[in-house]
């Protein structure tokens, strides 16, 4: 049997009648090929000879010699084909006589198709065998390229689980190291900030103390060493303070250095644990795992930004970066170890000098007092003494008086004696040479009094010197001794000065 696969080519002239007319030149293909040729079997086309008189052309030539000319179906006009009156003109025939005409075949074609349909199934079993013993060779094979290609993927993982284990080891180990650093820094960050704090105090006693000797009085208010060593001091705390300053700043600008490589070390280290747990539980994985399916077309995505080596690299350069800005952390360290240390002697060597200076000033200025009150007391005593005598010229002077006056009364007397008795007799001259005496006795210790008084006043402006002197000298020393002295005895201690606290 043949499948229907479509009509010949002199059928194709022809058409069913139309419903309903009751007759028809030929009967509908539909009704007689498919019910005639249906089967399962593949097609086998046979050749048809023109002479064969079961070629559908024969009947139709047959038609033609009995039919009239003009009602043959090579001459019909295809436009008028399905017209009532023309197709009511082609003679019926039957569903039986037109299967017959259509489905014979000869007995070698019968043959020889059954012999065809031997051979295709030989072959196609032949085939089919060959086919099913490579397809089981290449489920084996692949079988085992995929359990190799498995393993080995699964091994390529697992070294890149150790990589990324090795690393996250040397990130977490050098994470460790710089935070221990940056504590460190910030340690001495801290100690050269106290430094600096404690620095603040020694400045103001030294300037406390300038403004404390700006007081002194006097010919005590001199440009002396003390003064030019408390300078010097004052210079030395703000030389020092600049050099502790520079290093505060140098230790926050590593500090920050630090820190962003410890936060370079911290992304690192996250984004190695992550790359971890994902391996990992890639790693894992099998083929009877749950979570796992398809995703097509992930193999051709690319998203990597690094290769091994960079991979590495990068890591590595981390690391490297992080030692370099811990050892010139260590060795800023050192530096601001060495600076609080030089600053501390620096200051306490000039604090002793300073102190050795106002030792010997002060030490000058009791001798100058000591001296001042010494000549004092003897400018006391003396004045006192020149007060005395004073007091025994004006008595001598007034002792005088009496002498003089019976001196001059006895020459008054004289005077008055009558006539030639006026003689200027030796008790006239005597008299007259004392008086004469007298006055000049009374000149001379007038003028011994008037140089005994201003010998006094001379005492007296040189006591009141001296009295002011020795107000000066206890004042300078009450400054220096009490005032500067005691305020430097709360200078702190060379610890504090080193930035320990409670030292």
């Amino acid at each position: 049997m043949q499948d229907y696969y479509g009509q010949t080519m002199t059928s194709s002239y022809f058409s069913a009648p139309r419903v309903g007319t009751g007759v028809g030149f030929l009967p509908p293909l539909e009704s007689t090929m498919q019910a005639s040729y249906k089967s399962y079997a593949p097609p086998y086309n046979i050749s048809q000879s023109l002479n064969l008189p079961w070629k559908p052309s024969t009947y139709y030539r047959g038609a033609e010699k009995s039919m009239p000319v003009s009602y043959s179906a090579p001459t019909m006009n295809p436009t008028t084909l399905y017209r009532d009156d023309i197709v009511s003109r082609v003679p019926p025939l039957s569903t039986s006589a037109r299967t017959a005409l259509f489905s014979k075949y000869t007995p070698t074609d019968w043959f020889r198709s059954n012999n065809q349909n031997y051979r295709t199934s030989d072959m196609t079993r032949s085939a089919a065998q060959k086919l099913r013993d490579e397809n089981a060779r290449i489920c084996h094979d692949t079988d085992a390229r995929t359990v190799k290609t498995q393993q080995e993927s699964s091994k390529s993982i697992g070294n890149r689980i150790s990589d990324i284990n090795f690393w996250k080891s040397e990130l977490n180990h050098e994470l460790d190291e710089m935070g221990k650093e940056i504590n460190a820094i910030t340690e001495n960050k801290n100690r050269l900030e106290t430094s600096l704090k404690e620095t603040e105090g020694p400045l103001k006693i030294a300037q406390e103390c300038l403004f404390n000797r700006e007081n002194r009085q006097g010919i005590d208010l001199v440009n002396d060493v003390v003064e030019k060593e408390l300078l010097r001091e004052v210079e030395t705390i703000r030389q020092s303070q600049d050099k502790l300053k520079n290093s505060i700043d140098k230790a926050n600008a590593q500090l920050s250095m630090n820190r962003a490589a410890q936060h370079e070390l911290e992304k690192d280290v996250n984004d190695k644990f992550r790359a971890f747990n994902i391996d990992n539980r890639c790693h894992q994985l099998h083929n009877n795992a749950q979570g796992t399916g398809f995703y097509r077309g992930v193999e051709g995505v690319d998203q990597t930004v690094s290769l091994p080596e960079s991979w590495a690299k990068f890591t590595g350069d981390n690391i490297l970066r992080s030692q370099r800005e811990r050892n010139n952390s260590t060795h800023l360290r050192g530096n601001g170890d060495n600076t609080m240390q030089e600053t501390s002697n620096n200051m306490w060597t000039q604090y002793n000098n300073v102190n050795v200076s106002f030792s010997g000033r002060i030490a000058e200025t009791m001798d100058a007092r000591n001296t001042i009150q010494s000549h004092l007391t003897r400018v006391l005593q003396e004045m006192d003494e020149m007060q005395n005598n004073i007091h025994v010229l004006r008595k001598a002077i007034k002792d005088k008086e009496a002498p003089l006056q019976v001196a001059q009364t006895r020459l008054d007397s004289r005077t008055r004696r009558p006539n030639v008795e006026l003689c200027r007799d030796q008790p006239q001259h005597r008299l007259v040479r004392e008086v004469g005496e007298l006055y000049e006795t009374v000149d001379i210790l007038q003028n011994r009094l008037r140089a005994a008084e201003s010998a006094l006043s001379e005492l007296i402006r040189t006591k009141s010197t001296l009295e002011h002197d020795l107000s000066v000298k206890n004042n300078s020393l009450y400054i220096d001794k009490e005032k500067c002295m005691g305020v430097r005895k709360t200078y702190p201690t060379t610890a504090r000065l080193a930035g320990y606290r409670g030292q």
